[in-house]
C-alpha cells in the first residue's frame, strides 16, 4: 500500500549482534594484590605466633599480691620466659589460680618438680632478698626441675626455695628433740665456716621430735662422713649448771638467726662420705654430740628425805668424776603409815661409760655378773648422796660413791626401774648434828644455873665488903712495914755501903785462896811424892 507521501522504501535486513569475547589474561587485577598480601602475612604472623607459643600452665597460690595480667612476667636467672595471662579465684576461694603463657624454649620447664614462687622484697634469715621489685614489681620465679614427665598444674611456693636444683651438693635430714633457733635458710657450720644451709623442716607425726632436711654446698659435702656428728650451733650457748657457767658460740650471725654445725668426733677418721638423703641425729649441743654411744640406760629411782631444792631434771649422775647419766624425773610420794613424805629421783644410768673407763676389769652391762657385781657394792656401801655443785648458784648433782659406814641396805634387781640405797650429804649431817646440840643445850636448866649464878655473886659481894673494911687498914700497915724493911736493906746493898765494901774485899781474898789451891793442886799433880818428902828446897 502507498501511503500519502509517496511510496515506502524497503526495509534492510538486520545483522546479528556480535558476540564480544573479552581477552584471556592470566594475572589476575592489581587491585587484588593488596588485600592478598595482607591475608598472607596475617596468616603468617598466626602461624609464628602459634609456633612460638609454648606451653600454658597453672599455678595456685594462696594470694594473688603483686601479680597483674599482662604485666607480670615469669623470669628464671632473670630472663623473661613467660608471662601471666590471667588471674582467678578458685572454686572454693581458698586460693588463686594463675594462668601463666610460657615460651617455646621454656617447654623444659614444665615438668613435674619445677617450682613456682612470687619474688617480691623478703627478710629471712639468709638475708635480704627481692628488691629490685621494689621499682620493676613483683614477678614470679622459677627454678628448673629434672623430670620428664609434662605437667600443667602446679602448687606455688609460699617462700623461695632455700637451694635450687641446680646447685652442687648433697641433700641431707637430721632429726632431733627440737627446732630450737633454727630457720629456713640457717647457716650449716663445719669448723665454724660456712658450708651449707637449712631448707626445710617439718615436725614429726607423732609429735615427739622434729625432722629437718640440709643442703652441703660442693665441695664442703666431702666433709660429711657416715660418723659424722651434727649439734644446734644457734646463738650463744650459755649453760648454767652444778659445773658452773658454760658459753659457746659459732659466729656472730648464729646468735641472731641461729644455725647448725657438724664435725667428725675427735680421735676418728673421717668415714666414707655419707650418700644424698642419708639421716644423722641432731644432738643439743656439741659436748652430747661428740659423746660416745651410751647403749641403752639402766633406770633407777633413789628416794631422799631432805630438800632437792637446787636439783633439777638433767642434773649429772656423778661417780667420782665420771658422769653417768642424768636426772630424768623429781617426784614425790607420801606414806600413810610413816606420815612422811619422800621424794623420789628417777634417773637414767649409763653404765657403759663406766666400762669405757674400766679397762675390761667390769662385766658388761644387763648381766647376771653385773648384777651380781651391784649387789655387792650395795652391802659394802654403794649409796647416793646429794651434793651442791656450784655454791654460787647452789644447784645440785647426785652423786653415786661407796660409803664403808653406811647402814645395811637391801636392794631388789629385779624390779625396773631398781630402787638404791641414798644416804644423807654431809651438810645435812651437820644440820641433824647442830639440831641434836640444841635439843641437849634446850635441856640445860639456865634459869636455875642463873639463880644460883647470882646467890654467888651476891656473897662474893658481901665478902669484898668485908675485906675493904676489916682486912684492908691491915693490909696497909703490913706493906708499910714491908716498904720500910726493903729500903733498908736496899741502903744495905748500895754500893758504897760498908756492908758492900767488906763483902767485896772478902771475895777477893777468896779469890786469891782459890787460885792458890788451884796451884797447889797443879803441884801435887805433877809432884805427888811431896806430900811425904816435901819441897826439894825445904829438905835438910
Amino acid at each position: 500500500m502507498n501511503s500519502p507521501q509517496g511510496p515506502t522504501e524497503p526495509t534492510p535486513p538486520r545483522l546479528p549482534a556480535p558476540d564480544i569475547v573479552p581477552p584471556r589474561r592470566w594475572l589476575p587485577s592489581l587491585v587484588w594484590i593488596v588485600p592478598l598480601l595482607a591475608a598472607l602475612v596475617g596468616v603468617a604472623l598466626v602461624v609464628e605466633s602459634i609456633a612460638k607459643r609454648g606451653p600454658v600452665i597453672t599455678i595456685s597460690f594462696s594470694s594473688a599480691e603483686g601479680i597483674e595480667p599482662g604485666k607480670t612476667q615469669v623470669k628464671y636467672k632473670d630472663v623473661n620466659i613467660g608471662s601471666v595471662r590471667s588471674v582467678k579465684l578458685s572454686p572454693d576461694l581458698s586460693h588463686v589460680l594463675v594462668r601463666v603463657e610460657l615460651t617455646k624454649d621454656a617447654e623444659p620447664f614444665a615438668v613435674k618438680d619445677s617450682r613456682f614462687w612470687i619474688v617480691r622484697p623478703r627478710i629471712g634469715a639468709s638475708g635480704v632478698s627481692g628488691l629490685g621489685t621494689l621499682l620493676s614489681g613483683s614477678y614470679i620465679g622459677t627454678d628448673a626441675g629434672r623430670s620428664k614427665a609434662k605437667e600443667t598444674d602446679f602448687v606455688g611456693l609460699e617462700t623461695p626455695p632455700a637451694v635450687t636444683l641446680d646447685e652442687k651438693g648433697h641433700h641431707y635430714t637430721l632429726h632431733g628433740d627440737s627446732l630450737g633457733s633454727v630457720d629456713i635458710g640457717s647457716p650449716i657450720f663445719y669448723r665454724r665456716v660456712q658450708v651449707g644451709q637449712v631448707t626445710g623442716f617439718s615436725l614429726d607425726q607423732d609429735g615427739t621430735g622434729v625432722t629437718l632436711q640440709v643442703f652441703i654446698n660442693a665441695p664442703y659435702d666431702q666433709y660429711v662422713g657416715t660418723n659424722t656428728r651434727w649439734w644446734h650451733a644457734s646463738g650463744v650457748n650459755l649453760q648454767l649448771d652444778s659445773s658452773g657457767f658454760k658459753l659457746n658460740t659459732q659466729s656472730l650471725a648464729t646468735v641472731i638467726v641461729g644455725g647448725l654445725a657438724f664435725q667428725t668426733p675427735p680421735g676418728q677418721a673421717k668415714g666414707p662420705q655419707a650418700p644424698d638423703g642419708q639421716t644423722f641425729e641432731l644432738a643439743g649441743d656439741q659436748s652430747d654430740a661428740m659423746r660416745d654411744p651410751d647403749g641403752p640406760p639402766m633406770h633407777v629411782v633413789m628416794n631422799f628425805n631432805q630438800s632437792l631444792r637446787g636439783l633439777a631434771v638433767g642434773a649429772p649422775i656423778d661417780f667420782r668424776g665420771i658422769v653417768l647419766g642424768q636426772v630424768t624425773d623429781i617426784g614425790v610420794e607420801y606414806d600413810a603409815k610413816t606420815h612422811n613424805f619422800t621424794m623420789p629421783v628417777t634417773m637414767d644410768v649409763y653404765p657403759s661409760r663406766l666400762l669405757r673407763h674400766a679397762d675390761g676389769s667390769l662385766p658388761a652391762p644387763n648381766t647376771p655378773q653385773s648384777r651380781e657385781l651391784l649387789r655387792e657394792l650395795i652391802a659394802h656401801g654403794l649409796r647416793g648422796q646429794l651434793r651442791t655443785g656450784n655454791l654460787l648458784t647452789g644447784q645440785l648433782y647426785v652423786a653415786v660413791d661407796i660409803f664403808p659406814n653406811a647402814a645395811r641396805a637391801s636392794v631388789d634387781l629385779t624390779q625396773d626401774p631398781i630402787t638404791l640405797p641414798t644416804i644423807p650429804n654431809t651438810l645435812d649431817e651437820l644440820q641433824l648434828q647442830i639440831a641434836d646440840i640444841a635439843k641437849k643445850l634446850d635441856q640445860v636448866p639456865f634459869d636455875q644455873i642463873g639463880n644460883n649464878l647470882n646467890s654467888s655473886l651476891k656473897n662474893a659481894n658481901q665478902l669484898f665488903s668485908q675485906l675493904n673494911t676489916q682486912l684492908l687498914p691491915q693490909a696497909r700497915d703490913t706493906l708499910a712495914a714491908a716498904q720500910h724493911t726493903f729500903g733498908a736493906a736496899e741502903s744495905t746493898l748500895q754500893q758504897d755501903s760498908p756492908l758492900q765494901s767488906d763483902v767485896h774485899e772478902a771475895l777477893q781474898q777468896l779469890t786469891r785462896t782459890l787460885q792458890s789451891l788451884n796451884a797447889l793442886s797443879d803441884y801435887l799433880e805433877r809432884h805427888p811424892e811431896s806430900l811425904l818428902r816435901g819441897k826439894p828446897g825445904d829438905q835438910p
